[in-house]
Formats: structure tokens, C-alpha cells, sequence
């Protein structure tokens, strides 16, 4: 017998931790709300500091963007279990402790957990990772999870498509992020080759 039911929407787990760049993860949560994708967000101490300090954002401002709230503390929590199905998880941005917390395999709160967890059931892990210059431990830490099928994605500005604003260079990042989830976006032009190339 033929069912109308819909098919199940898509979900993202969305940490949002202390390193500089929360304005990635905001507008990420924003962009995934308007292409219907289920969010289920964490935030831990040092990314609500950095939401008041570089946005003049709350906590409840935030968490208002996400379709489910997860306590950072709550290691109980349903995003915790290889059970909960989804489509990976997104660190945006990702602070060098919680790479090294990824990386190690520590499990220490809820964001490292989730993220142990979309890796040992082979889903697809992105970590915004802010921090410069690297020193040798981050940089072994980011083979580290690349090693274990993570995606290291640091949020890097292309310039060859002109941005004319911070907004821009940001949307630009995110739909790169988007293609590897398979999200459609309009958030950036394609790139269509050089039109005009030097004399």
C-alpha cells in the first residue's frame, strides 16, 4: 500500500566552542534552518564568551537558531549513541582543545563524544579549526583526525570571487561546507573559470 508520508529530514549535530570565528556558526545554523535541515546544537563555556564578546550574542540567542539544544555536560544525551542517525557533525569554530579532546579520542564532554561517535560510525566529521600560527601539536592532532576520516576545514577567505563584505567571505566558507553534505545553496557563485586571462 502506498504511503504520502515525507522523507525524514536531514540532520546535523553544530558545536560552536571557544575559538575565534562563532560568526561561522551562527550564520551556519541560519542557513541550515532555512534548507529545512534538522540542527541539534552544543555550545560549550568558552563559545558562549566569544558570542557575547564578537556578536554581542546570548546563549538564548543562539540556541534559538537550532531545533534541539544538547547540554555540553549531558554525555547521556541522544546524539551521544551510534544509534541516533544522522548526516555527521560540523565543529564551527573548533578550538584547539577540542581538536586535541577529537583527536585523542577523550571524550570528555558532549561535543567530543558526538564527534567520537559520527567517526567510529564512518559519518562525515567537519572541524572549522581557528588558530594561528599551528604549532606541532595541533598540527599532529589535525593528522590525527584526518588519519580517522575527519575533515579538517579551517575557515579561510578566498578572494578570487571579489567579497565586498565579511558577510561574504563567510557565506563563501560555509557553502564549501554545505557541498560536502550534499546541501543545496545559493550562497556563493560556482566557480566558471577565468574570463579574461592576462596579456
Amino acid at each position: 500500500m502506498a504511503t504520502n508520508s515525507a522523507p525524514p529530514r536531514q540532520r546535523l549535530i553544530v558545536a560552536i566552542t571557544g575559538a575565534t570565528g562563532v560568526a561561522y556558526g551562527v550564520r551556519l545554523l541560519g542557513v541550515l534552518r532555512d534548507a529545512g535541515v534538522e540542527t541539534h546544537l552544543l555550545v560549550s563555556e568558552a563559545g558562549v564568551l566569544n558570542l557575547h564578546q564578537e556578536l554581542d550574542m546570548s546563549r538564548k540567542d543562539v540556541e534559538a537558531l537550532a531545533d534541539v539544544v544538547h547540554p555540553v555536560r549531558d554525555v547521556g544525551a541522544s546524539i551521544a549513541s551510534g544509534s541516533f542517525a544522522s548526516s555527521g557533525m560540523i565543529v564551527a569554530p573548533c578550538s584547539m582543545k577540542t581538536l586535541a579532546a577529537i583527536a585523542n579520542g577523550l571524550s570528555d564532554n558532549l561535543i567530543s563524544r558526538a564527534a567520537d561517535v559520527v567517526l567510529k560510525e564512518r559519518r562525515r566529521l567537519v572541524l572549522m579549526v581557528r588558530e594561528t600560527p599551528f604549532n606541532l601539536a595541533h598540527l599532529r592532532n589535525m593528522t590525527s583526525v584526518t588519519e580517522m576520516g575527519g575533515i579538517i576545514f579551517p575557515p579561510l577567505p578566498g578572494f578570487y570571487h571579489r567579497p565586498q563584505s565579511i558577510a561574504e567571505m563567510i557565506d563563501h566558507t560555509l557553502g564549501r561546507v554545505l557541498d560536502l553534505y550534499d546541501i543545496p545553496h545559493a550562497l556563493t557563485p560556482r566557480w566558471a573559470g577565468l574570463k579574461n586571462q592576462p596579456t
